[in-house]
């Protein structure tokens, strides 16, 4: 069963990947630092090291799927 609490979702808008909140800081429409073919490689058991631009947070990418990203860290209440 997938954590929901460290599950994050995301939206892929002409190549670039958007989350609609920053679960730190409040921002909204945050454009993330990641490729869509980073997603895949996170798919596919690759780990990867994410730092939101609004406030410099960082957490770790474990595994993701076409609506997710689950991350190390707990990002939603």
């Amino acid at each position: 069963m997938i954590p929901f609490e460290k599950a994050l979702p995301y939206d892929i808008v002409m190549g670039d990947i958007y989350v609609q909140e920053c679960p730190f800081c409040g921002s909204e429409h945050v454009l993330l630092p990641m490729k869509p073919h980073e997603i895949l490689s996170v798919r596919e058991g690759k780990k990867k090291l994410l730092v939101f631009p609004c406030c410099h947070t960082r957490l770790t990418i474990l595994d993701s799927d076409s609506d997710y990203l689950l991350t190390n860290t707990v990002v939603r209440k």
